[in-house]
């Protein structure tokens, strides 16, 4: 055995129990005594899988987490695509798969794991996930609505506005609503004091609310919310619960599903007590599609990630980034991942080759030439380097990986459907919930305010008919006192008998009773 192997070989033995990746290859060659692990005190430091598309990711994903539960550790994943959903349900050999585990001194027993299906915001089979708005934040929030730093600013005031006035945003529609109160003439003099909002940044925001109520937003955000400490479960054999969260519109809200799983970390992080060192961690999140989350990411958003990643280490949970390259990841998070299983890159093009560079860059020291080794890994092989329990990188390592236990296969629509429906969580998140928020306090204050006006016009025109009837009365009282009886005609009257003069007054009469009336029809 070469000095390599033997170093290969001292890196990967632990005494601390462990999860087994594959085994070292050599020269193309499968050496079965080299495992490649990674110690389960080690997960908390977190890691990065990456690849090109169909090099092995989702199954070095799925082997890592049936492991890890059968571990007694619980475990998050989202499945984009389906393929995971087989963890439920014991695997099926055949020669091509036995022969592989052969070559690697697998020995190859099928078993699934216990798994919880979810769905986001009902969207799919599984148990509906939900959240509030007012937990969300606008952070959070600004970066699912796609919003500049200028419109995040102000959806921070509104917020601010919420908690201070103990309105709870537990919907888009209370969010809408409050939205349109403090632009209002009831509303826009609360905030005149800590600067107020533009109608054109709140009509922006209210534009991409509705966009995303479109996209299914008002099915996401709402209650009951989802509390995450149901993600820690062990089952009564030890086993650690998968939970998967199933995404089958992606490509309509990309958004929206990272900036929830960021939620669900955000959420832990705030919940959990502060854990020190574990011997295993109690929970690891496989972040599926890590590029969504720092596409188009702003500034507050990215230090958030980077804060959660670096301080959610302490309260026991591991997070590891699925991704085509170390580059979709940036290098203030990047830093903090400990383990990398790195599959085939391919560099066809001036960008994958910078990339390819950059990812060649982020290992240790090795005898390997990584740039050509990467481009000519099979499917089911990576370049591994983890750390170690004493918390030391460990030799770079050429590795065919494990095949998994459970089905590699999606799981019957019918027998996923069937076990949601019997699950405990969809009793308890399974129905949506409308309590009385934001949206009905704000109606119920704005309409108030209608009814109050439109008492004080009616009150102000009712004085006005009153005014008016009062001195019409004493016109017609001082008419009345100004007339005297007649005995004999006076010049006056008599003049008025002449035919001509009394149609001259006829008409003067029409006209003057026409302007007093008009103005009255003007009020």
């Amino acid at each position: 055995m070469s000095d390599a192997i033997s170093t290969i070989r001292d890196g990967y033995t632990f005494d601390q129990p462990s999860i087994e990746l594959g085994v070292l290859v050599d020269e193309g060659t499968p050496v079965p005594d080299v495992k490649v692990r990674i110690s389960l005190s080690m997960l908390n430091r977190h890691g990065l899988v990456a690849g090109a598309t169909g090099t092995g990711k989702t199954k070095t994903l799925q082997l890592m987490a049936e492991q890890i539960s059968r571990a007694g550790v619980p475990v998050f994943a989202a499945d984009i695509k389906g393929d995971l959903s087989g963890l439920a349900i014991p695997g099926e050999a055949n020669p091509k798969l036995l022969e592989r585990t052969a070559a690697i001194g697998q020995d190859f027993t099928p078993g699934g794991c216990p798994v919880e299906f979810y769905a986001l915001g009902g969207e799919g089979v599984g148990v509906p996930l939900r959240a509030t708005v007012h937990s969300f934040g606008p952070i959070l929030l600004s970066k699912v609505l796609g919003l500049n730093a200028t419109q995040e600013s102000s959806l921070s005031l509104v917020f601010h506005y919420a908690d201070t006035n103990n309105l709870l945003l537990l919907d888009l529609k209370d969010l809408t609503e409050l939205l349109k109160y403090l632009v209002s003439d009831e509303g826009k003099a609360d905030l005149a004091d800590i600067g107020g909002l533009s109608k054109a940044t709140v009509g922006v925001i209210q534009r991409q609310v509705t966009a995303l109520a479109v996209q299914g937003g008002d099915q996401f955000f709402g209650e009951p919310e989802f509390d995450t400490a149901d993600l820690l479960k062990v089952t009564a054999d030890g086993q650690g619960l998968i939970s998967l969260l199933e995404l089958p519109n992606l490509q309509d809200r990309p958004a929206l599903f990272s900036t929830f799983l960021m939620w669900l970390l955000a959420d832990l992080y705030q919940d959990l007590p502060e854990a020190g060192d574990l011997d295993k961690p109690k929970l690891v999140f496989f972040f599926d599609e890590a590029h969504l989350l720092f596409a188009d990411a702003s500034k507050a958003f990215l230090q958030a990630i980077e804060q959660t990643v670096r301080l959610i280490r302490s309260k026991g949970i591991g997070v590891f980034f699925v991704t085509q390259t170390p580059k979709d990841v940036p290098e203030s998070v990047l830093a903090q991942l400990g383990s990398r299983v790195q599959h085939q890159l391919r560099a066809h093009t001036p960008n994958d080759a910078k990339a390819l560079k950059a990812t060649v860059a982020t290992y240790p020291k090795t005898d390997y030439d990584l740039a050509e080794r990467l481009q000519q890994l099979g499917i089911g092989e990576a370049v591994v380097t983890v750390l170690n329990p004493k918390g030391a990188p460990t030799p770079v390592a050429w590795t065919r990986m494990r095949a998994p236990q459970a089905s590699m296969d999606p799981l019957d629509p019918g027998a996923m459907a069937n076990g949601v429906a019997a699950s405990i969580m969809q009793s308890k998140y399974g129905t949506a919930v409308d309590r009385e928020s934001a949206y009905e306090l704000l109606n119920a204050k704005l309409q108030a305010g209608a009814e109050a006006a439109a008492a004080e016009a009616a009150a102000e025109e009712q004085a006005k008919a009153e005014a008016a009837a009062a001195r019409e009365a004493e016109r017609e009282a001082k008419a009345s006192r100004a007339r005297t009886p007649r005995h004999e005609k006076s010049f006056f009257e008599k003049l008025t008998e002449n035919t001509m003069v009394r149609q001259m007054a006829r008409s003067a009469a029409r006209e003057i009773t026409r302007s007093i009336f008009g103005t009255g029809r003007r009020r």
